[in-house]
């Protein structure tokens, strides 16, 4: 059993929730800024870390399990798990509901406002998967389904929302598209002669990256709205700098004729960001 678990986690790329979980936190703090509550409790902080690896565990296996067919064909996915059959769609599924149970047990324990809009968040969570099949603005969605992660650290520590919650929201749904549309470039052609729908597949993957670029300046000017919005001080400022200079640095390993560092742009850089976003910023909240 623990060896199934161990090859679904690595299929899912456990480590990566990295990405999002800094922007939960700092979705959790700021709301309590925002609205004048007192900080984050201890089991708020766990319910709200417990909500995002149900809520990232189970979207990532379902895409797996969807996509399965799509994998086996595309040589630089055949070696993942189900079409591998290092593990079988049953178990897979299995570890689905096990995910999905975890975060709805984790909003039950949060707040009712939690609950009410957790419905909205597994409809993201599941149709993200099929949008690739249907339209090349799947990266959009997938940022709209990624960014709830701050929007449910605010409602899970606040139980409420506002405006400054929805400009964080918007900063890390492009930001995610961004990086999701320079991550795709490596599939457009097998995209295209699929009829698989993605920004680079329907561009080019020239015109892709100034697209992902123009993502990111939206990202980067969200942020700063945020902290005027939020009547943030000098460290957050500093922390949206660093950021936008990673974001910059992100693009300039990547060119059309160039994607041999990819998965730099990608993984690393993406996990430095969201930490460096949210140690900034609670940085700026304390200091």
């Amino acid at each position: 059993m623990f060896k199934k678990l161990g090859i679904i986690l690595e299929m899912i790329k456990f480590e990566h929730t990295l990405f999002a979980l800094p922007f939960a936190f700092l979705g959790a703090i700021l709301g309590n800024v925002v609205e004048e509550h007192s900080f984050p409790t201890i089991m708020e902080w766990v319910w709200i870390t417990l909500a995002m690896v149900g809520a990232r565990s189970a979207a990532m296996t379902l895409n797996r399990v969807i996509d399965a067919r799509i994998d086996k064909e595309n040589p630089r996915t055949a070696t993942r798990a189900i079409p591998a059959k290092l593990i079988s769609s049953s178990e897979a599924i299995l570890f689905i509901v096990g995910s999905f149970a975890l975060l709805l047990f984790s909003a039950w324990k949060l707040n009712p406002l939690s609950m009410y809009l957790l419905p909205i968040a597994v409809f993201f969570l599941v149709i993200y998967s099929y949008t690739k099949r249907f339209t090349y603005l799947c990266h959009v969605v997938l940022g709209i389904t990624i960014a709830l992660a701050p929007l449910g650290g605010w409602v899970g520590a606040t139980g409420t929302l506002s405006w400054e919650a929805f400009l964080l929201y918007v900063a890390v749904l492009f930001w995610t598209a961004g990086f999701d549309v320079i991550y795709a470039t490596q599939d457009a052609d097998y995209d295209r002669g699929k009829g698989l729908y993605s920004i680079p597949s329907y561009f080019g993957v020239g015109k892709a990256l100034m697209i992902a670029r123009g993502f990111h300046v939206v990202s980067f000017l969200g942020f700063i709205a945020l902290g005027v919005l939020a009547s943030f001080g000098w460290i957050y400022f500093v922390g949206v700098l660093i950021s936008g200079a990673i974001m910059i640095y992100e693009h300039s390993l990547v060119s059309a004729n160039d994607l041999s560092k990819l998965n730099v742009a990608f993984f690393t850089m993406n996990g430095i960001l969201s930490v460096v976003m949210f140690v900034f910023s609670l940085g700026d909240l304390l200091l």
